[in-house]
């Protein structure tokens, strides 16, 4: 049966697009610029995005399992058009936070993706990542024009993972038996702090890479004047906070379910190093 992957140019979604390829399943595509996309030859491309459900039932036609992408705020328009369309099977992005989630968090969206999929009564698997590498994405400017990162909490020890390794996860889950009203919580393979993976870009770099310490006031100034809403902030803080005190741990997902060791914080900073220089 075909598999349905929505946010199928998204930053997990695209890349689940290929593993799926590569493991010779059927394939539609869920993309509101088809063109654009540029997906390989193989996949079924259906125009139509989630936040508009308008052009959904087209893309459901025939459809026993959808890789869901994260968007609460339409989330019961799919699962009503999800059920129509005969959909069995749905495995949702979700995040480690879905849990009685703090309020203005990103885990109040998941919280409610992964209620309305439960109470639709899909066979479902929700996929929970935490942090991601790719966040630290956002050091790259103050990196290349001065090589330094201003950030708090330089001991706050978190457990990032790949985007790559999401979507293999992703299609391990879809593509196997036995996942289904499982949540799987996914981290990457190590621990490590925010002042340790400046160290990675440094060393991936070959240049020297400052970390400077801030002040959770002046924090909250720098995260202000990039636009982010005090609410978001205080919650990112608070996480920093709690990570610097008590150290995540790996869960080990990853490896136990692709059989393989997760990337590593170093090894993705040498793979993504040209964004920083």
């Amino acid at each position: 049966m075909t598999i349905l992957v929505t946010g199928a140019t998204g930053s997990v979604g695209r890349l689940l697009v290929d593993e799926l390829v590569e493991a010779g399943a059927p394939v539609r595509a869920l993309t509101v610029n088809p063109v654009k996309a540029a997906l390989p030859e193989q996949v079924e491309v259906a125009k139509g995005y989630l936040g508009k459900p308008e052009t959904l039932p087209e893309a459901l036609k025939g459809i026993e399992t959808v890789y869901l992408a994260p968007l609460a705020a339409k989330v019961d328009d799919f699962v009503k058009l999800a059920k129509d369309a005969g959909v069995r099977r749905v495995v949702a992005l979700s995040g480690s936070n879905a849990d009685d989630p703090v309020e203005n968090s990103s885990g109040v969206d998941y919280a409610i993706i992964e209620k309305a999929v439960r109470e639709a009564g899909f066979d479902w698997t929700f996929l929970r990542p935490g942090a991601f590498m790719n966040n630290t994405l956002g050091w790259a400017g103050t990196i290349k024009a001065e090589r330094v990162v201003r950030e708090a909490y330089p001991e706050s020890r978190m457990t990032p993972i790949d985007l790559a390794d999401i979507a293999a996860v992703a299609a391990h889950v879809i593509l196997t038996d036995g996942h289904v009203g499982k949540k799987h919580t996914l981290s990457g393979p190590e621990a490590i702090s925010q002042r340790e993976q400046v160290a990675a870009i440094s060393a991936a770099l070959g240049e020297e890479v400052v970390f400077q310490e801030l002040t959770r006031e002046e924090a909250n100034k720098q995260w202000a004047a990039a636009g982010i809403p005090a609410e978001i902030a205080e919650w990112l803080l608070d996480g920093f906070a709690y990570f610097t005190e008590n150290p995540d741990k790996p869960t080990g997902v990853v490896q136990e379910l692709t059989g393989r060791p997760g990337v590593t914080y170093a090894e993705w900073a040498v793979t993504n190093v040209e964004a920083f220089r």
